[in-house]
């Protein structure tokens, strides 16, 4: 099971198909928010619940999704 503490600031998320789909800004209960200046995010802030990671790759700096890049980003919500 992913606990929030394994995901840091600034660590990659990629989809299920390796492709960018943002970077981790902060963890908010069970959503990560994006960060908003990362062309992947469009600029703007996103959430994606915890419930699509699949695995945090600390070494790497990496959190990988269950959903592709395309289903993340068809999905995820805009924070306002």
């Amino acid at each position: 099971m992913i606990t929030p503490t394994q995901i840091r600031e600034h660590f990659e998320v990629v989809g299920s198909d390796d492709k960018h789909v943002g970077r981790v800004d902060h963890v908010v209960g069970q959503e990560i928010e994006l960060a908003k200046l990362d062309l992947g995010a469009g600029f703007k802030h996103h959430m994606i619940p915890l419930s699509w990671v699949d695995y945090v790759d600390e070494a790497k700096e990496k959190v990988r999704l269950n959903l592709t890049q395309d289903q993340a980003k068809a999905q995820w919500r805009e924070k306002h």
